[in-house]
């Protein structure tokens, strides 16, 4: 039996919003909440938030053309498009297929995927699943949210954490040992009431009642989600490094889901990875959720941080509650 190629990533890209909101213009706005507070509970600082008319489809495709010319790769070029998001321009159709229109792509399978924060983690896994088996030769992976437009700027345990912005890659078979070594991903539904939009789906329509009391809006268990996070970041993380049978010090850099600092510290301490492999933007761009991970990987690689060849390690956990983790060689 031939051994299948691993799947490599071409080249990534990001858009940010230019408008920022630090957490004194949160202050302003009237929200119980102050500057020192934030910032030491989240590590958070600012974040972008997208202008009116700006839709999520827009973000989605400004990354992705630069992840297109990053990865010197043609739309025409390109077998499907997957993008992860809880905050589609519409609920019919998917955003993928906007973002397909937008870009000029003809006839490719293009979809969503809602898995909150872990949106690109699960986009990750299935590009693998379809490159490795030859169906498709390249597949563009977009994580992109629009958040400030769902949350409640009344609710200081929400509206400090979210920003928005995109992050995408273009995937593709490799030709030597580079590529994704491992991924893992997973759910456990007895949480998702723990981190929530109520309605605007079949449980609970948007009526003027429902809007006024603002479950049309993010609503979170705090202490619930950082539990979770704590707990399966580790698992996943270490999982995705054992099925490389590979060790935690092999591992040249850690691009962990910018959710809380808290969070991020907890979950590499407990892993012994050194403070100096653990990348963050946390303090500039707060949590993107599904766009975080491209977001800092495709500013790290521009930089010059990660080089060619390095392992990266990406772990994610979201609303569901979903989580996984991926082991890639740059």
């Amino acid at each position: 039996m031939a051994i299948q190629p691993k799947t490599r990533f071409l080249g990534t890209g990001h858009f940010l919003p230019d408008q920022i909101r630090t957490n004194l213009d949160i202050e302003r706005l009237g929200v119980e909440t102050t500057d020192q507070w934030i910032r030491e509970r989240t590590g958070i600082r600012e974040r972008r938030i997208a202008p009116d008319g700006m839709l999520t489809s827009d973000m989605a495709v400004a990354a992705a053309k630069r992840a297109l010319e990053a990865a010197d790769t043609k739309v025409s070029e390109l077998d499907m498009i997957v993008v992860g998001t809880i905050t589609p321009d519409m609920p019919m159709p998917a955003t993928a297929a906007i973002v397909q229109r937008k870009l000029g792509a003809v006839d490719i399978p293009c979809f969503d995927l809602s898995a909150a924060c872990a949106g690109f983690i699960f986009g990750l896994s299935i590009a693998d699943a379809f490159i490795r088996s030859g169906l498709k030769k390249r597949v563009l992976v977009v994580g992109v949210e629009l958040l400030s437009r769902v949350v409640n700027w009344s609710d200081r345990t929400t509206c400090v954490l979210f920003g928005d912005g995109a992050g995408a890659a273009v995937l593709g078979p490799s030709d030597d040992d580079r590529g994704i070594l491992s991924t893992n991903t997973h759910t456990d539904g007895s949480l998702a009431e723990s981190l929530m939009i109520q309605a605007g789906g079949s449980f609970m329509a948007v009526t003027p009642e429902v809007h006024l009391a603002k479950k049309d809006k993010i609503s979170m268990r705090g202490q619930d989600i950082f539990r979770a996070a704590v707990k399966n970041l580790y698992s996943a993380s270490q999982a995705a490094v054992d099925a490389a049978q590979m060790k935690n010090d092999q591992v040249d850099w850690v691009v962990p889901h910018q959710a809380n600092l808290r969070i991020i510290d907890q979950v590499t301490d407990r892993a012994k990875y050194p403070k100096e492999k653990v990348l963050s933007n946390i303090e500039m761009v707060g949590n993107t959720s599904s766009a975080s991970i491209p977001i800092l990987l495709d500013q790290s690689l521009r930089s010059g941080k990660i080089k060619p060849r390095d392992v990266v390690l990406m772990c994610a956990l979201g609303a569901g509650v979903s989580w996984g983790a991926a082991l890639v060689r740059m």
